[in-house]
């Protein structure tokens, strides 16, 4: 299991920046893919950004596409999300996940429902005042 801890989190004001962290430990397998997603008050928890293990591939959300980068740092065991023109719309909690294997793409469909991920952190909350 991958224990995985989310940091960067804060209150900001629209237009602002954060990069949020996630560092993992523990029996981190050979090669995962990692994700992003978010979970506003009262809404089901959403795909935000995905990146494979190399790095080379990312996928996003229509509704951040452009203003957020995800990245990592495999010999750090850290997955990097980067909020640029930050909206009172990204207030929400916001999780890193993990998916062995590496991929991001089935050939088919992007992984993008949270039943596609195993291992979860706790969250960051990231709230965005107009």
């Amino acid at each position: 299991q991958v224990q995985l801890v989310e940091s960067g989190g804060g209150l900001v004001q629209a237009g602002d920046s954060l990069r949020l962290s996630c560092a993992a430990s523990g029996r981190t397998p050979s090669n995962y893919a990692m994700g992003w997603f978010r979970q506003a008050p009262g809404k089901e928890r959403v795909f935000v950004a995905a990146i494979t293990w190399t790095g080379r591939s990312t996928y996003y959300a229509d509704s951040v596409k452009g203003r957020f980068t995800i990245s990592r740092v495999n010999a750090e065991n850290t997955v990097y999300l980067q909020m640029n023109s930050l909206t009172p719309e990204d207030t929400a909690v916001y999780y890193c996940a993990a998916r062995i294997g590496g991929t991001i793409y089935s050939g088919s469909r992007y992984y993008t429902s949270t039943g596609d991920y195993g291992d979860w952190g706790q969250g960051t909350q990231v709230t965005v005042s107009s």
